[in-house]
């Protein structure tokens, strides 16, 4: 076990009403107390960390605070029998980063209840590239396929985005033909190049329209917007398919949205909450990802940060300008 008995996280600081981050020091003896203490190798940006670095109430109630609902590493101690020192186990959703101190830190303390033991197949690296968007991308392929859905085009809005482009490669990866939508023309040729048989502009879905249902344009759809995009998304989805609602970038509303397109075309809308997923699914959901989904191309969609380029990375995820995932080297 380390002797360490501080060390370095990013901390968010509400002051007269505003709201900034630094990089501080702080005591282990600080941390909540839990089970298991975890040296943090890797964390990663998702939308929800750039929430609670502006001060997002809805995320995180109280601050000072530190985000990030990642974190891959090693085990430190634990008072649980099914952890040692020096296992290397992930933990993503929960409570992480929301209201219990997070990822963005050279050390966690957490229940062991939240831990998943490494997959053998993967390395801490590719499952913070993973992390919590390819986790949820993952869950919205694992529903949709057990809830029948049939091979043929899939929508992915949102594509470039971190859960959009890791859905594009897995669906991919599954044998779907993946209709990536996106508002950045200058991306076809890496949605492309990461599986997406065909682009459209988020233009084409993002206007609201009158009529209860459209025509079919796809077997399913993988939705991370919200708002009318969604709403459309349901609306030109085929008999019998199966869409998944797992991010509202757009909007939480769906107005003009009627019962018809499920109870004429018979489709299916599925939440999509990864943070508290039953942990009989968790654990195999990353079993999946680490075998028959794991994704030879990882790095194609990865980018790399320190805890001091957080600041800048929260503004431009939250201005729509990430692609792919961003990983924070911890």
């Amino acid at each position: 076990m380390s002797s360490k008995t501080t060390f370095r996280c990013l901390k968010v600081y509400e002051e007269n009403k505003t709201f900034s981050a630094r990089i501080i020091e702080q005591k282990i003896s600080d941390l909540p107390k839990h089970d298991t203490l975890i040296r943090v190798s890797y964390s990663s940006i998702n939308y929800k960390d750039a929430l609670s670095a502006k001060g997002n109430r809805g995320v995180t109630k109280e601050y000072p605070h530190t985000p990030g609902i990642d974190a891959v590493g090693t085990v430190e101690r634990s008072d649980s029998p099914e952890l040692k020192e020096g296992d290397q186990v992930i933990v993503t959703g929960y409570d992480l980063g929301m209201n219990t101190h997070g990822g963005y830190s050279e050390y966690i303390c957490v229940p062991s209840e939240w831990i998943v033991h490494l997959p053998k197949n993967l390395t801490q690296e590719e499952t913070m590239i993973i992390g919590t968007a390819g986790f949820t991308a993952a869950f919205c392929l694992y529903k949709l396929e057990r809830n029948g859905q049939k091979k043929g085009k899939i929508l992915v809005t949102g594509a470039t985005g971190g859960v959009g482009s890791l859905a594009v490669m897995l669906l991919a990866k599954a044998g779907y033909e993946v209709i990536a939508s996106t508002g950045k023309a200058e991306a076809g040729e890496y949605l492309r190049s990461i599986g997406a048989a065909d682009c459209i502009d988020r233009k084409e879905l993002e206007e609201p329209v009158n009529r209860p249902v459209l025509r079919s344009r796809w077997a399913g759809a993988v939705d991370t917007v919200g708002g009318h995009t969604l709403v459309n998304a349901i609306k030109a989805t085929a008999v019998n398919g199966n869409v998944t609602s797992c991010g509202l970038v757009s909007s939480w509303d769906m107005q003009q949205l009627t019962v018809i397109p499920f109870i004429i075309n018979g489709v299916n809308l599925l939440g999509i909450n990864s943070a508290t997923c039953e942990r009989e699914d968790r654990d195999y959901i990353w079993e999946k990802l680490s075998k028959d989904w794991k994704l030879d191309n990882l790095n194609s969609v990865a980018s790399f940060c320190n805890l001091e380029d957080l600041p800048t990375e929260f503004d431009k995820i939250i201005a729509g300008g990430m692609k792919g995932r961003m990983v924070v080297k911890i």
